[in-house]
């Protein structure tokens, strides 16, 4: 079987996991785990018990926010773990200190630099989704001043085909960092291994290695299928504040639109998260269709493991298996 086509299953798991700093979490149905490599070559395995699932994380259309959250909150936390797990917060640590650390660590102190971490971190994220929003929004207004009103009709479509450039272009970017060369290849165990189980066979690395690397439930698929549903829920509630209060400021405008499309976030990732879940439970033409993308885009988001990464995920993943009388059916 090619490592890039899909694997032939017998059973459609739920169990889903991410890519670390030189590991993989995993979780099924009432375990998650995570396998990192330390710098002595063993590795580093840790489990939890799941929190039960409540009615908003099983309601269809509504879930979706929800298990996006918490799957965000727990991967950050398992990739802040992994971080100093793997020895590179100390390789961080061992560099000698720059002019500017040595001034804010006098004038600052430890607190304060905590304090400083965190509004910096907080900008940033705040400056890429405005990026990602405001300025598609604003290219358009630009191309709309320049040919005219006719073209109206397609500023959903315009956006959501700009937003898609720059998160290609910003994947394609980092994905040329030696840091995350490495994530993308533990992303390709994780895939693998599930692929592997999926597929029913024993977890071994040989049995690992052949299986497919692309999986229509990764998240980089979710990304992509959300900003394709935006498009049609944009074009289908227009907003245009423009017209409706006659602001006359371009950028004022197009920050007004970008507010008023942000309550309509929760709706689009609702139907996202209820797509992704038929992909990953039915293969057909449609479901083929708007998986399409994204499996095209793990292009970018996965790379080939070795065998120590195959390891991590198997170790990853053995924790998280269905204990008996547990039903891990998609």
């Amino acid at each position: 079987m090619g490592k890039n086509k899909p694997t032939d299953t017998v059973k459609k798991t739920t169990v889903g996991g991410q890519a670390l700093i030189e590991g993989v979490m995993m979780k099924g149905v009432s375990v998650g785990a995570m396998a990192v490599r330390k710098k002595d070559g063993d590795i580093h395995i840790e489990d939890w018990a799941l929190p039960e699932k409540k009615w908003f994380n099983k309601a269809p259309f509504i879930r979706g926010c929800f298990n996006f959250v918490q799957t965000l909150r727990e991967g950050y936390s398992c990739l802040n773990k992994s971080i100093e797990i793997s020895g590179m917060a100390e390789e961080d640590e061992n560099e000698p200190p720059s002019k500017l650390d040595l001034w804010m660590e006098k004038h600052l102190g430890e607190k304060g630099i905590e304090v400083l971490a965190g509004i910096l971190s907080f900008l940033l994220v705040a400056v890429l989704l405005a990026v990602f929003f405001f300025v598609p929004s604003f290219l358009f207004s630009l191309l709309e001043s320049a040919v005219g009103e006719s073209v109206s009709p397609w500023k959903s479509a315009f956006e959501g085909v700009m937003k898609l450039i720059l998160f290609v272009a910003y994947m394609a970017i980092i994905a040329r960092m030696k840091t995350m060369k490495r994530v993308y290849e533990y992303h390709g165990a994780e895939h693998k291994t599930i692929a592997c189980y999926e597929a029913g066979k024993e977890l071994t690395v040989e049995n690992v290695k052949p299986m497919c690397r692309f999986h229509p439930r990764c998240g980089t698929s979710f990304i992509i299928i959300t900003l394709l549903v935006s498009i049609l829920v944009y074009s289908l509630v227009p907003i245009n504040p423009a017209e409706w209060w006659g602001i006359d400021n371009r950028v004022l405008a197009v920050l007004v639109r970008v507010l008023l499309k942000l309550p309509l976030l929760p709706f689009v990732v609702g139907i996202s998260y209820e797509l992704i879940r038929l992909a990953g439970r039915y293969s057909n033409p449609v479901t083929r269709f708007f998986s399409a993308p994204g499996l095209w885009m793990q292009r970018l988001t996965t790379r080939e493991p070795d065998a120590s990464q195959i390891e991590c995920a198997i170790a990853a993943v053995k924790p998280c298996l269905p204990k008996e009388g547990e039903d891990d059916n998609w």
